[in-house]
């Protein structure tokens, strides 16, 4: 695949170029694939779990676990998640030809979304290409050997509604597949684009979803929602659940996983309770959202948070949420980039902090650092003006962050 160069001579590659050049790695064992539980471990954790409820993901009525699965989890939390009943699995392109035999044995019982990535650039730059697009799932079914993927999603979104309206070539390219059998159903991720000093006009998820809700095209979305979440993003729900929209939760542990390696924090956490399970909790029972993905690392976090889907939020949850909340506004970015317009050497300070909860929340420390490389300005780019900070509604310390974040995620020569 052709490499792109910015101006900084850094080399930019999209996503599937990043899967390419990581798949030996994921083949040496280093990567999510490994198991490292036994199957008596296994079926002990599925059993602790329980089945999970489902609930209809919006219009189409397809009933879907309250939390749902992903391909960059442990071996061994999917074999377990499979068990318990989740049927419902994110990135499952990023299998390749290693996708679960259970699921491939059962193929109808369990709905395969494949994630697709603009091309020619990043999420930022990059572009809604039909042919490419079509192209890109038509490959991905040979590889992974999935006969057909039940969602197909375009990955990031879109960045403003204008774009939205006009450029219906992920549309197009969805209708092509789904006429051949290869698809079923159409959805988005959406990130926030308002205040992108990198695109042109952007806006936030809440006013782009809005838009596609009531366009009525896609079925349903995923999207940034986590505890203390804000009312754009609350009164999106509701405008879905309205319309029949279906709405799945992504990025949701917003600091748990360092949370539980902070020994003063978790010193003062509620007893009988976790971060992760009082996260499970609310998502499934406090909201109005179909579904929930947590990033899950291992067998044991698998137990912890998925035996909460469902079930209410007790006392101890509530004062864990709470103690959460005041953790994550005061050390974890939402990801909003209402700094990012402020910052006079364009740094991406989103991207930066994402690839952080990356390295620092679910563990994926190889994914983050090769993002980190790719990006044409480094946390180390920072000459700490100040000019971002008033634009924090969190008033994180911008500066700091992103030194500490350079340090995490460069590679060390």
């Amino acid at each position: 695949m052709k490499k792109e160069t910015d101006m900084s001579g850094r080399n930019a590659v999209d996503r599937r170029e990043f899967l390419i050049t990581s798949a030996g790695i994921m083949a040496a064992g280093i990567g999510q694939a490994c198991s490292a539980a036994t199957p008596e471990e296994i079926e002990r954790g599925a059993v602790a779990v329980g089945k999970l409820p489902r609930r209809p993901l919006g219009r189409d009525g397809r009933e879907v676990s309250v939390l749902i699965g992903a391909s960059t989890w442990s071996a061994d939390a999917v074999q377990a998640g499979i068990r318990c009943g989740v049927n419902y699995w994110h990135k499952s392109e990023d299998w390749g030809s290693n996708v679960p035999r259970a699921i491939l044995k059962d193929r109808d019982a369990h709905y395969c979304q494949v994630c697709v990535d603009r091309v020619r650039g990043n999420h930022e730059r990059g572009q809604i290409d039909e042919e490419a697009h079509y192209q890109f799932v038509k490959s991905a079914l040979e590889q992974t050997g999935l006969r057909y993927f039940d969602d197909m999603q375009l990955h990031f979104g879109y960045h403003h509604v204008a774009e939205q309206k006009s450029n219906r070539g992920f549309v197009r390219a969805f209708e092509r597949l789904k006429k051949e059998g290869l698809v079923r159903h159409l959805c988005l991720s959406q990130h926030h684009y308002a205040e992108n000093s990198r695109v042109e006009a952007g806006q936030n998820a809440a006013e782009i979803l809005t838009a596609v809700v009531q366009d009525g095209v896609f079925e349903h979305a995923q999207f940034m929602y986590s505890y203390g979440e804000t009312e754009p993003m609350k009164e999106l729900v509701s405008l879905a659940r309205r319309n029949g929209f279906g709405t799945i939760a992504m990025k949701t542990t917003r600091g748990a996983g360092r949370m539980k390696n902070d020994a003063e924090f978790m010193k003062q956490f509620p007893a009988d309770t976790s971060p992760h399970q009082a996260l499970a909790r609310w998502l499934t029972t406090m909201t109005e959202l179909d579904a929930a993905v947590v990033q899950i690392t291992s067998l044991s976090e698998f137990v912890d948070t998925f035996s909460g889907a469902g079930r209410p939020v007790r006392s101890a949850d509530a004062q864990a949420l709470e103690r959460m909340t005041a953790y994550a506004d005061r050390e974890v970015c939402r990801l909003c980039n209402e700094c990012a317009s402020h910052c006079q050497l364009g740094i991406p300070i989103a991207d930066i902090l994402r690839y952080e909860r990356y390295a620092q929340d679910y563990g994926e420390d190889l994914r983050a650092r090769a993002l980190y490389a790719l990006l044409d300005r480094q946390g180390d780019s920072c000459i700490a003006c100040g000019n971002c900070l008033p634009h924090c509604k969190q008033q994180l310390e911008i500066p700091r962050k992103l030194a500490a974040a350079h340090q995490i995620l460069r590679i060390k020569g």
